[in-house]
């Protein structure tokens, strides 16, 4: 009896082992009554680790010495029920609350129970991750999703769509008459357009304005279509962003410039407002700042002629999955027009960011299109840092390879570089991506020529070698960006240093 439960054993172990999803088959264990004691887990799929990262070493041990929380609570129960009975049943949303340092205190699955070969499969999927990563995107995007079914013409919208709206999830979504009504009536032509473009096929992209709560929003809507086999439209999905804040600033960026013209500011006046743009837009730390797994100190210096603004730029944000994008560029010219592209690049990486997009070499493409568009040049460092496996994934667009500087000797050298053309140069260009792997308190720089290049050639590689130095000799990021605070007579200068934290 006990090979032929044994044999069974193995046999299930091998299948669930090819299983692409969390499942464990369970056996009971019974005390001298016969009654059901405990639960041994038998056999468990390679997929989907438990809240405290177990996989298939749990296979031999008793669900009440893995679990102490488990006993006799409601899916304790259940799994006896099905036992007993043979009926399968599912718990949609079982929490699981644990009290143990390290470990997510609260936790929810969804589970299914069948009664297979005198044991139980159990099939669980964790949801409160899911819904935790869509919320958190949702809330640091300012991003809401709707789901519209043509036939019914019942809407679902996510919890982003209410926080837009400012609306009591209470009350439903708004219907489409409410919408329609809400749309600014200087609009209503571009929200007509979507609706033609949708019935060609193609992918609809508009910013609308609509009347919220008293004030007017800029709303950018994505929209697709689901058609079925004959072609009819069945159901409109679409992504929907609140960009009132980018179009606020692009607002203040026209009405500045605007002002600049219709005054005839003279050179300076314009050196000056393109620097209240550049520090409104992308304010500069005093201080190193933390991410995830890094620290991070920014340096930003105008150029020394009062003439030459340009569009240096950076970007440094955790992202909700717990990677840290990193990002460095230059807009081709000085003054208001970099300035305004700058913010253009700028924005619209962080709103790439925003609805997942997490491949460098991808975004680069993005970007490079959009500076085809708008008739822009410039060149980028775009990188993807992930703290659990301290890697550095990063591409490049025309732009010089961040320097690394390694603890454990202290030697620097620039990061073997991707091939990767400036922004703007051709709009079917590609980014390949590098992967670079850190150590703790590597350092790692990314900055804009200004700080290594000059009109004499010797004096910038004199710059670039005295700048490898710096890197060698800092012993904090403090130290170093105050060795790197220098500027060019010529360009703006951006630093970006991150080193590698614990």
């Amino acid at each position: 009896m006990a090979d032929g439960a044994d044999a069974t054993a193995a046999v299930v172990r091998e299948i669930l082992a090819a299983v692409p999803a969390g499942c464990t088959w369970l056996r009971p264990v019974r005390d001298a009554e016969g009654r059901v004691a405990d639960f041994r887990v038998e056999a468990t799929s390679g997929y989907g680790a438990d809240i405290y990262g177990r996989g298939v070493q749990r296979v031999g041990a008793l669900l009440s010495q893995l679990y102490p929380t488990l006993v006799d609570d409601p899916l304790w129960e259940l799994y006896r029920r099905v036992l007993d009975t043979g009926a399968p049943a599912t718990l949609e949303d079982f929490r699981y609350s644990q009290h143990r340092a390290g470990v997510v205190a609260d936790s929810r699955f969804e589970v299914a129970v069948h009664r297979v070969l005198g044991g139980l499969l159990v099939w669980w999927a964790r949801v409160d991750e899911a819904r935790r990563r869509l919320d958190r995107t949702e809330l640091l995007g300012s991003l809401g999703w709707v789901e519209h079914d043509l036939v019914s013409g019942r809407s679902e919208w996510s919890p982003g769509m209410y926080r837009i709206f400012e609306r009591d999830p209470a009350l439903g979504p708004l219907s489409r008459a409410e919408q329609a009504a809400a749309v600014l009536a200087e609009d209503r032509a571009v929200a007509e357009m979507s609706w033609q473009v949708l019935d060609t096929g193609a992918t609809s992209d508009v910013t609308v304005r609509f009347r919220i709560a008293g004030g007017v929003k800029h709303l950018r809507i994505l929209s697709d279509i689901a058609r079925d086999a004959a072609g009819a439209p069945l159901k409109i999905y679409a992504v929907v962003q609140d960009v009132t804040a980018r179009e606020d600033t692009r607002g203040l960026i026209e009405r500045l410039s605007d002002r600049l013209h219709t005054r005839e500011l003279t050179a300076l006046a314009e050196h000056r407002l393109a620097a209240q743009l550049q520090q409104m837009i992308q304010p500069v730390p005093r201080e190193p700042f933390p991410l995830a797994g890094l620290r991070a100190a920014v340096g930003y210096l105008p150029a020394e002629s009062a003439l030459r603004v340009g569009g240096d730029w950076y970007h440094a944000r955790d992202l909700p999955e717990g990677l840290v994008a990193l990002a460095v560029g230059d807009v081709a010219g000085h003054g208001l027009d970099a300035a305004n592209g700058m913010a253009h690049l700028r924005f619209a990486l962080v709103a790439w960011l925003s609805i997942g997009l997490r491949d460098p070499g991808v975004l680069l493409g993005h970007m490079n299109r959009l500076c085809v568009q708008l008739g822009l040049t410039g060149t980028a460092v775009v990188g993807v840092y992930d703290p659990s496996a301290r890697t550095l994934s990063w591409a490049r667009a025309g732009h010089p390879a961040p320097l690394l500087t390694v603890a454990r000797d202290r030697s620097v050298a620039e990061l073997p570089a991707p091939p990767g053309l400036l922004l703007g140069a051709d709009g079917d260009a590609a980014y390949p991506v590098a992967t670079a792997a850190l150590s703790l308190g590597d350092v790692v720089l990314f900055y804009t020529d200004g700080l290594v290049e000059r009109r004499n050639t010797d004096d910038a590689m004199k710059l670039l070698h005295s700048v490898k130095e710096a890197l060698a000799a800092a012993d904090s990021l403090e130290h170093l960006r105050a060795r790197l605070h220098r500027p060019s007579p010529d360009d703006d200068t951006c630093t970006l240093a991150v080193q590698v934290a614990a």
